[in-house]
Formats: structure tokens, sequence, C-alpha cells
């Protein structure tokens, strides 16, 4: 068995810069990639929101440099996927596909979140040319134009506000007859006037030559179901993500969607010696730069562990 000081699980902006904090700080770590090498960032055509990049970049752009500068201060980074955890004090058992065992002092969990879709061939064939899940991300692209946001929670409703100071017109298809949201984010969608609330509507399918065109709407009318074509530029996704913890929450507490726990805004979790950072605990800001300063944060905590506990 492989005896490491410093495992991180994942290569998203977390991932990355906890490598890049745990290699200045000796830690030697060892990061594995996991399925998507490079995290949601990969379905991001431009990023214009991360400091340092005047003129935007793209997303796998952006990660192959944060992953080239963590193997510049030494990372091992390794194409894997963890398929089993037995995290125990100082003694944080790890197997890669199946076979390959790992014990590791300190772990620090990066597996991000993953938006949830509708679930339409449509949504892969235009995905990056139409389709987003991140309306703070993407928005910019679409000013002046026409966009549909689908969701009828807190975040649809963030998201449509968002895109209604960008876009020409915004439309909010929701499911159900009502808006789950807050009552005064509720009132803020109803009184724009650049959003209309179609109530009782979703969304079959996409069409378009070289992207987005506009969408087929299914319409739900006292009991009768209604067809018709819906003019848009853009579809954003706003129904949800879902934390990619499922393999730790054995071990470490999560809450009610599946977020992993945290104390005190720390990466600190309930299981000394794993710290988690990023989006799989964040529920509230999902944002590059968040998921990067919260990388940076744990790589500290795992050096403090180590050197409290005489492993460094």
């Amino acid at each position: 068995m492989e005896k490491i000081k410093c495992l991180i699980i994942g290569s998203g902006p977390a991932g990355y810069t906890a490598a890049i904090y745990a290699s200045r700080a000796n830690l030697t770590p060892v990061l594995y990639e996991g399925v998507l090498p490079g995290g949601q960032l990969l379905s991001t055509t431009e990023i214009e929101n991360f400091p340092g990049y005047p003129e935007g970049i793209s997303g796998s752009q952006m990660m192959e440099d944060l992953k080239n500068q963590a193997l510049r201060f030494g990372t091992d980074v390794r194409f894997g996927v963890v398929t089993k955890v037995e995290f125990k004090q100082n003694h944080n058992l790890v197997v890669i596909d199946g076979e390959k065992e790992l014990e590791a002092a300190v772990v620090i969990i990066a597996t991000g979140a993953s938006a949830k879709y509708l679930g339409l061939a449509d949504e892969a064939k235009y995905a990056g040319m139409g389709v987003s899940a991140c309306a703070t991300c993407d928005g910019f692209f679409y000013r002046k134009k026409t966009v549909a946001v689908v969701g009828g929670g807190d975040t649809a409703c963030e998201d449509a506000l968002y895109l209604s100071r960008l876009c020409k017109k915004v439309y909010l298809l929701v499911r159900k007859d009502y808006l789950r949201a807050s009552k005064i984010m509720q009132d803020r969608v109803l009184n724009n006037e650049n959003i209309e609330v179609l109530f009782k509507q979703e969304v079959t399918g996409l069409f378009g030559e070289n992207g987005v065109e506009g969408a087929t709407i299914l319409k739900n009318r006292g009991g009768e179901e209604e067809q018709f074509p819906l003019a848009i530029d853009g579809l954003f996704l706003a129904i949800g993500h879902n934390p990619n913890s499922k393999l730790f929450a054995d071990y470490v507490e999560t809450d009610e969607q599946g977020y992993i726990k945290t104390v005190n805004g720390t990466p600190v979790t309930n299981v000394p010696g794993v710290f988690a950072a990023g989006d799989v605990a964040d529920p509230r800001y999902r944002q590059a730069i968040t998921a990067a300063a919260s990388g940076c944060k744990a790589a500290i905590e795992a050096e403090r562990y180590l050197v409290e506990n005489g492993d460094k």
C-alpha cells in the first residue's frame, strides 16, 4: 500500500489551488483528477470574471494553466477515479479505480458539484452553444439577446434578475403554477418589466442551426397540453446542483442536499484530517474564484493539522 502525506481528490479550481499551496508547503501532494479532469469549467467557453485574465480565457485553458502551476511546484497529478474511502484519523484509506490502495495522512475533497439538467438529448447537443447552468458565468455573452431560465426557486429567480440587467428579454419557465422562491424574490421577479414568467410550461426540446435559436415548450392549460416554439438565444438551467459527495457520506457530515458540512466557514469537516473545498461544500456561491479560495484554505488547514500532529 502506498503511503502519502496529502491526497487531493478532484481537479477543478479548488483542487488545483489546494495543490499549489500544498506543494509550496512541502506536503508533496498527490492529486487524482477524477472522471472530469478540470471540472465544470471545461463546459464554459469563455471566462471573463476571474482576476488576472483581462481579455478573458477559455475554461479549458484556465484549468490547463492551474494544472501546470501545480506541476511546477511538484504536485504529483494522476489520472484516476476514487472508488472507495475509509476515513480514520491519520490513516485514511483510499482506493483508486477499484484496485490501487493508498493511505493518506490528510485528504482534501474537491470533487465539485454537477448541475442538474432536464435530461433532454438537445442539452448535450447545444452544450456551450446556448445551454448553460451558470447565469453569472455565461450571462455576459447574451447581452441584448433573449433568453429563458428554467426553474421556480430562489436560484432561478436570482438568475432571471441577473440576466434581466443584461438581456433584452428574459422568460422564466416554471413547471408548476407557482414560484417556490422566497416572497421577496417573487416580488422582484414579478415586478421586473424585463422578465416574463410562464407558469405550467416546460422545455421539451431545443432547435437551431449553429446554436440555440429557440425552445419547444409544452404548456398545460386546464388539463389540456399545447406545444409551441419559443424564440430564444440561450437557455439557462436553474433547477439545482448535485454535490459529488456520495462516496464520502458514510464518514463526513452532509446537509440535506448532500453538500459537505464544514466548521464555521473553514474547510474543516467533522473528520480530523479530512477537509472539503469548492462546490462540494458550497451550495451558495459556486464560482471558480470562491472555489480557488477555499482550496487555498484547505491546504493551509491541512498543513497546520500535520504540524500539530507531528506528521510534518
